[in-house]
């Protein structure tokens, strides 16, 4: 009988990737023979970072991960995992609100779509505090994020603030 094998989907802005968000992959690429990083991307939001670079800096900090590919989508989640033929989408949980949140998430794209199921993964404790937003506006004060962001994500964040001066 031959191995199915899973792909899964880890969707989020990603703007900018966290230690958080790589600790959640890291660990998801060892569940699942492919993830997919999907960056969403919604013309409603101003991200600091351009669709571009989160793709290459994402792609940076993960070329040691071979299983991870690295793309972006408009539109339904769902959609999007039915595309790529995955069957599972990853969602990173720092606290009970993010929970309650993702729970209901969960159902409505398994009310859209039965055949793809959502699996939580725990936050590392180091990062329950972490968001890119935090991120954002730790750096945009002038604070050092060097425990928060991988060395490349600092660059951008340094080269992004500057030009913003």
């Amino acid at each position: 009988m031959e191995k199915k094998l899973i792909t899964a989907i880890y969707p989020g802005s990603f703007d900018p990737i966290t230690l958080g968000h790589l600790d959640i992959l890291k660990r998801a690429s060892t569940l699942f023979d492919k993830v997919i990083i999907a960056i969403a991307i919604n013309s409603e939001k101003k991200p600091l970072f351009s669709k571009k670079t989160r793709l290459k800096m994402i792609k940076d900090v993960t070329s040691n991960i071979p299983n991870i590919e690295v793309d972006n989508f408009t539109g339904l989640l769902v959609d999007y995992a039915k595309n790529k033929n995955a069957e599972v989408i990853i969602r990173g949980i720092r606290a009970l609100s993010d929970y309650e949140y993702e729970f209901n998430m969960a159902l409505i794209n398994r009310s859209l779509e039965e055949s793809i199921t959502t699996t939580f993964l725990v936050a590392h404790q180091n990062y329950t505090h972490l968001s890119s937003s935090l991120v954002r506006e730790v750096a945009g004060l002038g604070g050092d994020v060097s425990n928060l962001v991988p060395k490349n994500v600092i660059e951008e964040l340094k080269r992004k603030l500057d030009a913003n001066d």
